[in-house]
């Protein structure tokens, strides 16, 4: 016991810094109002009443953009049941958000502990990791997913760390388990950025081995590890399966619309090249991870709210500050920065001279890797090569966020070097290393010196395009020059304010290692002082961006989706599926937000992996045509009997049998009957064939689609070649029992005939006729639409993917074969001491 007691105090004083940390909220219930944890709720309303309901999950949901699986919806399967009971005894069963902070401070502890390092100095490691500044600023935005992801990663590395260390049943378990946890918590762009840091780590250990001759140990830990890492993704197999399904299917898949001009060069798979490169880090940006505040700040902060700022202010234009955000970087916007500690930030550089081994290369080569990917289209050369020739990277995007493996290597290399120093007292003073701790003072103390001093020495200028061009306009010419000249001096000012501090915080930093090279100070006093001394610094910057103020009680959540009397009016409609669409706050929020969701079946909705076709259709129709329907209904004052249904004939096939729209000087919610909806389906006379998504995007501007349906030629086959429907008054199709899932039809026709269906088509829907299988094509570009027989007839179509069945097995065999594991290092552990006994 004694042997772990250091541990269990690291353990404890992660835990009292969590709660300090949150306190008083966490002890009061309250909690913070996170837009994507809120519109995550609304999306999945429908699929957690169907659970409630039956005890069974949907993987499709209706209530967002008309219909989507519900496979990035909090993904839950049941082979991860048992995993998430180890998650929860791993998590100590604290609290919401003490629970983060904490899981990030022990993750990087273990990694730490398996290279060796003390305890005292792994805990020190632990907090400076954790406390860097994009992990506080990801908690309020609600990107749990991601957090919880970045915090598995250090463990799932510790796990490598431990097989080249020759502890390969361990080091295979501990790297099996965490890379299963980390797959669950269902952030797969962070887990593909660390791979690059796996394989960084990789080829350091191959070197060192080759030196050391002693490459099969090598590729035996490689082995076991490759093991373990198959194991880890199969046990989540499930999740990643129908992910990678679903991705085809997405904005991260493959467009089949031919694009002409600029929108040519765009990436050939995944998301758009602009889109990926959106969210750029600026170059000089990247000071931030010494001096916070080199950009202003965040993007949700005014200038009027900075103390710093103000004192320079010309009071004339403080209407126009309280306006005008304290961030000026290069980004559309961002809530904070990446600050990794200006102390830590000088250890980071210092080990780069006084750190030996292949190690110290692959954590910088890293840390470099990592922060010119983090510039994209700021360094479109490499950002080129990785979107047309990486597998993957195309993929994702927000391409700033790859600067987490800064975040992990500074601070890993940082300890590095505060262990070499500690074990050797007189590094320092050694010839050698003179050259290294001058050029360390220089590049970080001289750095946020000049920036303290001239700010100008770095940026060229502190106001951006955008910011310039609406001055301009808003101003007149006598007045531009001034409030130009008084900005630059303000901002200036927030940059020299941070400046200064990065600047004492490294002297203070370097004074307790100089008192402890002339034995002024001992090893114990020097790490307390060193992890107080960055504690502090990261600590005053977090609370920036996450502080108590922010925190609302608990029923502030759910007063997110309070009925409105428009809801209320609308749900007294009993039919069994229709769609709602909401103007309120249109054109920005109809595709941001999901409270219409959380009620009603929405043509609207939010999410990061919406259908492409759908956002195509949004592009191409449904946006031009809310436009159209917006002016044509206020025109109308809200008669409907008076405005033109062909101006909005794509939401009228989509059943959007009601808008909400404001009214009144409050803008209060009031419904209004379209009563020009088409319904749940609708027999059609015409099948028009095209030949490519151009021509059946297109198509929909000239079709009525309650009379021709267009269908990819592509999907000939399984509307048996007809190009003749049949309709009459006699043809009828009911819909006649709803579930998210599982829609059953009554259809009468006295002929053979087409159906198109008002919803969402999508690979894996089945269907079948008096319980005969038959296929389903797609039509109109996103509907569904079946060849049915005269006669009257039962249809039915549910979605239940078989592939669930198959993939759930193979997730049980993985969880197997770790629980195997486990029980053999249990038993040569037990062995082991029985014999020392």
């Amino acid at each position: 016991m004694k042997k772990f007691l250091p541990d269990l105090i690291a353990i404890l004083a992660f835990i009292i810094l969590s709660f300090a940390y949150f306190f008083p909220a966490d002890i009061e219930g309250r909690i913070l109002f996170q837009h994507d944890t809120a519109a995550g709720v609304g999306a999945g309303q429908e699929s957690k009443e169907y659970l409630e309901r039956t005890g069974e999950r949907t993987r499709w949901t209706n209530s967002i953009f008309g219909g989507m699986p519900t496979y990035q919806m909090s993904p839950s399967y049941d082979s991860t049941t048992s995993l998430k009971g180890v998650e929860k005894v791993y998590r100590l069963f604290l609290p919401d958000y003490v629970v983060l902070t904490f899981i990030m401070m022990l993750g990087f502890y273990i990694l730490l502990r398996a290279f060796g390092i003390s305890a005292w100095l792994a805990g020190l490691g632990g907090v400076i990791w954790a406390f860097s500044s994009y992990f506080f600023i990801l908690i309020p935005a609600g990107h749990i997913w991601k957090f919880v992801t970045l915090a598995y990663i250090p463990p799932t590395i510790a796990g490598v760390v431990l097989a080249y260390r020759k502890k390969y049943l361990l080091g295979g378990i501990i790297t099996a388990l965490f890379i299963a946890l980390q797959i669950q918590s269902n952030h797969i762009q962070m887990s593909y950025y660390f791979m690059f840091v796996i394989l960084f780590f990789v080829g350091a250990y191959f070197e060192d081995a080759y030196k050391k001759k002693e490459l099969p140990h090598f590729f035996k830990a490689s082995a076991i590890l490759a093991l373990a890492a198959v194991v880890g993704v199969c046990i989540n197999i499930s999740n990643l399966y129908h992910t990678y399904e679903y991705s085809k299917e997405t904005m991260r898949g493959k467009s089949e619309l031919k694009q002409e001009g600029a929108a040519a060069s765009q990436t050939s798979s995944g998301l758009d090249r602009d889109y990926i490169t959106n969210w750029s880090y600026g170059i000089g940006e990247t000071l931030t991870l010494l001096v916070p505040n080199v950009k202003g700040g965040g993007s949700g902060s005014t200038m009027s709210q900075s103390e710093v700022a103000m004192a320079k202010a010309n009071p004339m234009y403080s209407g126009i500050y309280s306006q005008l955000p304290q961030y000026f970087g290069e980004q559309p916007w961002t809530a904070g920065p990446v600050y990794v500690g200006a102390f830590v930030m000088f250890l980071f550089v210092l080990g780069c001279f006084i750190v030996k081994g292949p190690l110290k290369w692959a954590l910088l080569g890293a840390t470099i890797f990592s922060i010119l990917l983090s510039w994209g289209k700021n360094f479109m050369g490499l950002t080129d090569f990785f979107i047309d020739y990486v597998p993957m990277y195309n993929k994702f995007r927000a391409v700033s966020s790859i600067l987490v493996i800064a975040e992990f290597t500074i601070p890993l290399l940082a300890i590095f070097a505060l262990k070499e120093i500690l074990s050797k007292p007189d590094t320092l003073k050694l010839k050698e290393n003179r050259g290294g701790v001058i050029a360390t003072l220089v590049l970080t103390a001289g750095v946020a010196l000049i920036l303290a001093v001239a700010p100008d020495t770095f940026f060229s200028g502190f106001i951006t395009t955008q910011e310039m061009a609406a001055l301009k306009q808003a101003l007149p010419a006598e007045h531009l020059a001034p409030l130009v000249a008084n900005l630059t001096e303000m901002r200036e000012a927030i940059i020299a304010s941070d400046a200064w501090r990065s600047f004492f915080i490294i002297m203070i930093g370097c004074l307790f290692l100089f008192l402890y090279q002339q034995r002024k100070l001992k090893a114990s006093f020097t790490l307390a002082g060193i992890a107080l001394l960055c504690l502090i610094d990261m600590w005053s910057i977090n609370k920036r961006y996450l502080n108590d103020e922010q925190f609302v009680p608990k029923s502030k959540q759910t007063e997110a989706f309070v009925k409105t009397q428009a809801d209320e009016m609308i749900l007294q409609d009993t039919t069994l599926n229709y769609r709602v669409l909401n103007f309120i706050g249109f054109p920005g929020n109809t595709f941001n937000e999901n409270n219409t969701a959380y009620w009603h079946k929405s043509v609207g909705g939010y999410h990061a992996a919406k259908l492409r076709r759908y956002q195509e259709m949004i592009d191409h129709h449904i946006m031009p045509e809310m436009q159209e329907t917006y002016q044509a209904v206020a025109t109308a004052g809200g008669q409907m009997d008076s405005v033109d249904a062909s101006k909005f004939r794509v939401l009228n096939m989509l059943n959007t049998k009601y808008f909400i729209f404001p009214a009144g000087e409050q803008g209060q919610a009031v419904p209004v009957v379209n009563p020009y909806a088409y319904g749940n389906a609708w027999f059609i006379d015409k099948v028009q064939y095209v030949n490519n998504a151009n021509e059946e995007i297109d198509a929909l501007n000239d079709i009525l689609p309650t009379e021709t349906a267009v269908v990819d030629v592509k999907f000939k086959e399984q509307l048996k070649g007809v190009t003749e429907g049949y309709k009459d008054s006699l043809s009828t199709i009911q819909l006649t029992s709803y579930e998210p899932n599982r829609l059953v039809y009554k259809a009468s026709t006295p002929k053979d005939g087409v159906v198109v269906f008002s919803e969402i088509y999508y690979p894996g829907w089945q269907a079948t006729i008096d319980g005969q299988p038959v296929d389903i094509a797609r039509a109109d570009y996103i509907l569904r639409a079946i060849n049915v027989p005269a006669g009257e007839h039962t249809i039915e179509m549910w979605f239940d993917p078989q592939s669930i069945q198959v993939t759930e097995s193979i997730a049980y065999a993985a969880l197997t074969l770790l629980l195997i594991g486990v029980i053999i290092f249990a038993l040569m552990q037990r062995s082991k001491i029985a014999k020392k006994s």
